[in-house]
């Protein structure tokens, strides 16, 4: 499984380094009378990237999938498909496919029959069509299902049935629209690593639509978070999770707490920063100018809690009052009223079980939170 992690890892990072992407996305606005739903967007998407568009409902990412699927036209700008200009082609002409949410499988139907049916409708000989449709029933673990009509199976098998279906055709590019929304949240979970799997063996280029922030972190190689039909940031999950560009993408993605403040020093190799909870001074280089104003973010797993304000020797020490506990089996959530008068969210690992912890919280307690600098991150907007 490592190896196979490692190899993931490589190819994404070989495919960055591609000349050509399979996919350009230049200058490409969409408007529905006043309204814009995309607003001027650029993107390159590689060959073998699993790539995420993430966002809230109405942030334009299912309208820029079915641009490319060729079911909507932009107002202006171009769709590159391996350097082919997709104006005028039609979605039928296009080396694409697209899986919907509701997965439209035809009742009626086999599952073998719902997988070849594509095939059919290109006039394929039948030899062909067989053998394609059994490698599909193979690779997404449903031989022995192939006489079942959708109704007969579950929710997770019909995912795999779409899948298969609209993998058979072969596209260059798949498109995936909410792929894993109509599951339950343990299928999806075990729906997400099985479709990693697919595509890597498989080597095509995924797009997938999600609002599901987690469920992005861990399909994609790389994730373009939208909001209000433009590009906030794309980047790895890594670069989203850990260095977010402004205070939208750190609430979006997790959560984050979020300190204003404003740059009292700037030197070539740290910046140092006042808060209304002390003086922070980060080791990084900076442009901004003495002055100006600032945010500071602190994801709520990277402060550590604590009775005893002593026994942690890090950055930042500061002290509160306990006014909410969310107790969510792996980990508790605390939400601390400091001191200052802000209230800070703080997430705890429970490693032990109630009854061995010594170190238990409880509401209206005093405690001590702690955290480094270097898990601060620098938001300018």
């Amino acid at each position: 499984m490592v190896s196979q992690s490692n190899d993931r890892a490589d190819t994404a990072k070989n495919a960055l380094n591609d000349e050509k992407p399979l996919l350009q996305i230049r200058n490409v606005t969409k408007k529905f009378g006043d309204f814009t739903a995309v607003n001027n967007v650029d993107l390159d998407i590689h060959s073998g990237e699993l790539f995420c568009l993430l966002g809230g409902s109405g942030c334009g990412k299912s309208t820029l999938l079915r641009m490319l699927a060729g079911f909507e036209t932009p107002t202006s700008g171009q769709i590159l498909i391996e350097s082919k200009d997709m104006s005028g082609v039609p979605p039928y002409q296009r080396p694409t496919n697209m899986m919907f949410q509701s997965y439209a499988l035809f009742p009626h139907m086999s599952v073998e029959k719902n997988i070849a049916f594509g095939l059919q409708q290109d006039g394929i000989n039948r030899s062909e069509i067989k053998d394609r449709t059994q490698n599909m029933l193979k690779l997404v673990e449903l031989q022995g299902y192939e006489k079942r009509r959708p109704g007969q199976l579950s929710g997770g098998q019909r995912q795999r049935v779409a899948l298969a279906r609209a993998l058979v055709k072969e596209p260059k590019l798949l498109l995936l629209d909410e792929p894993l929304g109509a599951l339950d949240k343990k299928l999806r979970e075990q729906t997400q690593f099985e479709l990693m799997n697919i595509q890597y063996k498989v080597g095509v280029t995924f797009v997938v639509v999600t609002h599901d922030q987690e469920e992005a972190m861990v399909l994609s190689d790389r994730i373009a978070v939208m909001d209000k039909g433009a590009f906030i940031q794309i980047g790895s999950p890594t670069e989203i999770y850990e260095f977010p560009k402004n205070r939208f993408v750190a609430n979006f993605i997790g959560s984050a707490n979020i300190f204003e403040g404003r740059v009292i020093e700037n030197t070539s190799k740290s910046l140092k920063i006042t808060t209304d909870l002390g003086e922070v001074e980060l080791k990084q280089s900076s442009t901004l100018t003495v002055g100006s104003t600032v945010y500071l973010g602190i994801r709520p797993e990277k402060i550590s809690i604590d009775k005893d304000a002593s026994s942690k020797k890090q950055d930042f020490t500061t002290s509160g009052v306990v006014e909410d506990i969310g107790y969510l089996g792996n980990t508790s959530r605390y939400k601390v009223r400091l001191d200052q008068g802000t209230l800070v969210d703080v997430t705890a690992q429970n490693h032990l079980r109630p009854q061995n912890r010594s170190h238990a919280f409880s509401w209206e307690e005093n405690v001590s939170l702690h955290w480094d600098a270097s898990n601060v991150m620098l938001l300018t907007s």
